[in-house]
């Protein structure tokens, strides 16, 4: 089980705006996230991963704590051993499309895998530049999957994909996720293109 208790103040335009949240989500499975623009969906994925730290709270995941405000208590991002998938891709720009999962693993059968579940097969030697919109963010996706990774947290990951290929690729995702017994938490604007999906819904900021 992972389980959140946090608050977060949000550098929002205005100002004064406080993430507050505090639910359960199981392991093992998917949860979507959705809520409002502003709401904070983001910034809950990076206290998560340990890349941002609440005033207030506590971070428990799998009955290990991960963040205790009160005690001190924050693992280091490298300890939570999380896979990010960041709205703006932060892909390499001089590693090549293999480069950037060679970074991750040096096992070639998996490295094979997501490149062929990503359908970036033929795009392999390609540095970022020389990508579209949509196949960054599939690598991006590919990427944080490599290192197999205890969580997986991915903010707006399927924003920039035309329909037939988000629909492709969301259901190899999700027979992978079912597969590993992967937990992942996801973050979308359009919970209409998390279908693919099976898991708990939950919403920030209502």
């Amino acid at each position: 089980m992972i389980e959140i208790d946090i608050e977060k103040k949000l550098n929002i335009y205005g100002g004064g705006q406080m993430l507050k949240f505090s639910g359960q989500m199981p392991m093992h499975s998917v949860t979507k996230i959705a809520g409002p623009s502003g709401a904070g969906k983001s910034t809950l994925l990076k206290i998560i991963a340990g890349l941002a730290t609440p005033e207030k709270g506590r971070v428990v995941v799998d009955d290990k704590v991960w963040l205790d405000a009160e005690s001190g208590i924050n693992l280091s991002p490298q300890k939570r051993l999380t896979g990010f998938v960041f709205q703006d891709y932060a892909l390499f720009p001089n590693m090549t499309v293999l480069q950037h999962l060679q970074y991750a693993t040096h096992d070639s059968a998996w490295i094979d895998r997501l490149l062929t579940i990503a359908e970036m097969q033929a795009f392999s030697s390609q540095k970022p530049q020389h990508l579209s919109g949509g196949q960054q963010q599939r690598l991006a996706v590919i990427r944080a999957l490599a290192i197999k990774p205890q969580l997986m947290l991915m903010d707006e990951p399927f924003s920039a994909l035309d329909a037939k290929t988000k629909a492709r690729f969301t259901a190899a995702l999700s027979s992978l996720f079912d597969e590993l017994k992967m937990t992942a938490l996801i973050v979308s604007h359009n919970p209409q293109e998390l279908d693919a999906f099976t898991g708990d819904e939950i919403t920030i900021g209502e």
